[in-house]
């Protein structure tokens, strides 16, 4: 009962927890004015730099992938340009290679033509000091044969062309006589 006497008792009064109807209509147009405000101002504002932000987000993305694109390109172009160098640079150690091959076969050749000028050269000579010392031999032989031929025959054989023909003739003989035991053996 007792109870029953207090909600009575308050029944006069406003209720502490129902808002008052003015206040909820306030409350209400209030809220509505805000939202109103919210949307005419504040959300195009929110759009305009989330807008904004999208396309800056977008664009560094895209200037991202432009980048990656031109540096793919760029390590292409190196790639390309090493494997350019090192086709060029092994061109160039076999064109060495060939020159140094080139080079050294014209020294061989160039020595050897020096070699068998020098060789000829020294044959000459050999075939000069021969003859000169084949000559010098004829005379002194030449020269023995007629004094020893002056003994034996006990004439003198001193007249010129007596001699020369007499150790022309006597060396006629021998070289004869050598030709045939030569070809004998």
């Amino acid at each position: 009962m007792l109870k029953t006497e207090l909600v009575l008792a308050e029944g006069d009064a406003p209720l502490p927890v129902l808002p008052h109807i003015p206040e909820l209509i306030l409350g209400f147009v209030a809220f509505i004015l805000l939202l109103w405000v919210m949307k005419k101002y504040v959300v195009p504002r929110f759009e305009a730099a989330y807008e904004e932000r999208a396309q800056k987000i977008e664009g560094g993305i895209e200037k991202a992938e432009k980048a990656q694109a031109e540096a793919e390109e760029a390590l292409a172009q190196y790639k390309a340009q090493l494997a350019e160098a090192r086709s060029e640079a092994a061109k160039i150690r076999d064109d060495a290679r060939l020159e140094a091959e080139q080079i050294k076969a014209e020294l061989r050749a160039e020595a050897e033509a020096e070699s068998q000028r020098i060789v000829a050269a020294g044959q000459a000579q050999l075939q000069a000091q021969k003859a000169q010392i084949v000559a010098e031999l004829r005379a002194d032989m030449g020269r023995n044969a007629v004094e020893l031929a002056g003994r034996i025959v006990g004439e003198s054989l001193e007249d010129e062309a007596r001699r020369r023909g007499t150790v022309d003739r006597f060396l006629a003989e021998l070289e004869t006589a050598g030709a045939t035991n030569g070809a004998g053996k």
